[in-house]
């Protein structure tokens, strides 16, 4: 009996081990998996012969910024762009209006009397309903998104050719981060309280908030103090709160209310003309390409930096108020409903938003695996403060 069993044991090993197949299998797959990932760049780069030259070339650039601190971000990219073709390429950022007047500047960088322009791609929405969606959505791609979709996800190949119908070659060129909520005279925190509110916003989140019993005025940069102050609307939506604080909007108004569903995070671009584009050298189109990325790393660390003050001053003299949770969840249903009916009329914007929302769904098990570790101050963690 025990030879019996002894038998049987053998055979048993003996099976598990032709499962397993070969012994050393196990280190042949840890093999396989030491390389996970590359970097396509380096295979595409490790064949090229860049050739430089004597020649300089001058570029005009505008964008639509006026005293906006977004027009900071253009000159940094100029700047950069100069400094690392040794002065070879000078792109020259004229003040906004100089040229050609501030919604003008697409235009004018299609047929070539701009040779670039900086701007938030939103603006653009009269062109293609699709500009939005690389700009912001409501409740959509935070800045890490953005970053991800459009650099690994294909994100950046869909805007090439949006704007290439355009005779134009763009690049992503700046982001500041989610934008406040709103500005108001209103305390406003559950979805109710926004019914009959008068509001200045602009693009999808003008179409969402009329659908939501809002009343919305989409104001120009320049009316909103006065129409806040006189009482023509009871809040506004503008930017950032260091893009807000010039405006003054937090002298005259008894409360912000967040947050920003409306703009998760703010996109820009720096846009040039394919003809003049295409005559420089390579070497400068990849000086473009790589001081554009830092830009957008700069513009980010920057303006949430400028944040911290922008929240103080703020502070001393409006309440900042929180919608309840229901509210929030009231706006992006209706959010939601409206993208997905923009979506069956514009082919362009369903690609955009269909490839988001992929992203978002693959990506959502590791933003939920890592969601409990926040950095907030260590007073608040020890106190039980772990999410965002």
């Amino acid at each position: 009996m025990k030879k019996l069993a002894l038998a049987v044991l053998i055979v048993c090993v003996a099976v598990a081990f032709v499962a397993m197949g070969p012994v050393n299998s196990f280190a042949q797959q840890k093999q396989k998996i030491v390389k996970f990932g590359e970097d396509k760049r380096s295979q595409e780069w490790s064949k090229k012969k860049f050739e430089t030259s004597n020649k300089t070339f001058n570029l005009r650039m505008s964008d639509p910024w006026g005293g906006l601190n977004f027009h900071d971000m253009a000159q940094h990219f100029c700047d950069s762009v100069r400094a690392t073709s040794g002065g070879r390429l000078n792109i020259k950022l004229f003040p906004t209006g100089a040229i050609v007047p501030a919604m003008e500047i697409f235009e004018a960088t299609s047929k070539g009397t701009l040779d670039a322009f900086h701007s938030w791609p939103g603006y653009w929405k009269g062109r293609n309903e699709a500009f939005v969606a690389y700009a912001s959505v409501p409740f959509g791609l935070d800045v890490e998104g953005y970053n991800i979709w459009y650099y690994e996800r294909g994100g950046k190949a869909m805007f090439d050719e949006l704007y290439g119908r355009f005779g134009l070659v763009p690049f992503f060129c700046g982001n500041v981060g989610q934008e406040l909520g709103l500005h108001s005279n209103k305390k406003a925190v559950k979805l109710d309280d926004f019914k009959g509110m008068k509001v200045r916003t602009v693009g999808w989140y003008m179409d969402i908030l009329t659908k939501m019993g809002v009343s919305v005025t989409p104001l120009p940069g320049p009316e909103i103090y006065l129409a806040l102050e006189r009482g023509i609307i009871d809040a506004v939506e503008f930017s950032s709160p260091a893009a807000n604080i010039p405006s003054g909007f937090h002298e005259i108004t008894k409360f912000v209310i967040e947050p920003g569903v409306h703009q998760p995070s703010c996109q820009f671009d720096v846009v040039f003309n394919k003809k003049k584009f295409d005559e420089l050298p390579e070497d400068l189109k990849i000086i473009i390409e790589i001081c554009a990325k830092e830009t957008q790393l700069w513009a980010w660390a920057w303006q949430e930096n400028l944040n911290i003050e922008a929240l103080k001053i703020m502070g001393k003299s409006t309440e900042f108020v929180k919608m309840d949770e229901a509210a929030i969840i009231g706006f992006a249903k209706t959010s939601f409903e409206y993208l997905d009916d923009l979506s069956a009329k514009n082919a362009d914007v369903k690609q955009v938003l269909d490839s988001q929302e992929l992203f978002k769904q693959e990506f959502a098990q590791w933003r939920d695996l890592r969601g409990r570790v926040v950095p907030w101050p260590k007073a608040d963690v020890l106190k039980g403060k772990l999410t965002q």
